[in-house]
């Protein structure tokens, strides 16, 4: 994927763009910086917050977040940021999540009794690690994981990450695709402090929106954007208000074509707040790790 971004969004022509992620080096999430823009520069932050900071700032170009993984879900946490950042999502990248076992170089198979992972990741390969009889040890992030046992030296451990995670922590990868799908991707919004540039690629708009709590406001809220094709729907609590919920919804097409405008002007008029997260062009293809 290569994104459209205004001339004075991007740093000094010796320069790469920056471009925050939340992990280590190795992490899916790195893989997704790197191929935001051509010739980018991934800075890895602890905390999706901290991605936020660092865009905001100017520390960082642009950011990643992950918004969805085709197996688990929603990631909502990330989903619950977007509704308070001023940032714009300016792209989307999906990554295909294919999970490697490594160890130190020269550790067998048989040799390993825990694995340790990000939890999602342990329960994407439950399959292989029962089979082996391996116990799942939970942690922050996969590659953190690899960095941790390259550190520790613990000979009868394991960790579950992304192949690259083994090149740059020097293990050994024992074995590749051991998820127990797949069909596992990662998809990711790209945010900057600056609007991106019109683009010919399909878009997708992403949108928040709450309503009253009266019979039906709901669905005549939603009766707004009859017609379009809607790719995901989340319901998350609201912070300032118990038992009152935002409405997360994707959906495919530009805010700025004159039938969708059409109908978010309905949308807006129902809902008692609604914000545009963003309107961006849609992923081309994955990206494979």
């Amino acid at each position: 994927m290569t994104m459209s971004l205004p001339e004075d969004l991007l740093p000094r022509p010796e320069s790469a763009v920056k471009v925050a992620y939340q992990g280590n080096p190795g992490a899916f999430s790195e893989i997704a910086a790197l191929n935001t823009v051509p010739e980018a520069s991934a800075h890895g932050y602890a905390t999706f917050h901290e991605v936020i900071e660092a865009v905001s700032s100017g520390r960082a170009d642009l950011g990643v977040l992950p918004v969805e993984n085709s197996l688990m879900g929603s990631i909502l946490q990330a989903i619950d940021l977007l509704v308070d950042t001023d940032l714009h999502v300016v792209g989307e990248v999906v990554v295909r999540v294919s999970h490697a076992l490594m160890a130190l170089p020269g550790v067998p198979l048989s040799d390993v009794k825990r694995v340790y992972s990000q939890q999602p990741a342990l329960d994407q390969c439950t399959t292989f690690l029962h089979k082996h009889h391996l116990t799942p040890v939970a942690a922050h992030d996969t590659a953190g994981s690899a960095k941790d046992l390259a550190a520790r030296g613990a000979r009868d451990e394991g960790v579950i990450a992304s192949a690259r995670a083994a090149d740059i922590y020097g293990l050994e990868v024992l074995q590749n695709n051991i998820e127990d799908e797949p069909f596992n991707f990662t998809r990711f919004l790209v945010l900057s402090h600056r609007e991106g540039l019109p683009s010919t690629e399909p878009y997708k708009t992403s949108l928040v929106f709450a309503v009253r709590h009266t019979p039906g406001a709901l669905m005549d809220t939603l009766n707004q954007l009859r017609g379009l094709n809607m790719s995901s729907i989340v319901s998350r609590p609201r912070k300032d208000q118990a038992w009152s919920y935002l409405m997360h919804i994707d959906f495919e097409g530009n805010a700025d074509d004159p039938e969708i405008s059409a109908a978010l002007g309905g949308l807006l008029r129902k809902a008692s707040f609604a914000k545009i997260i963003g309107s961006y062009p849609m992923s081309r293809s994955p990206i494979e790790p």
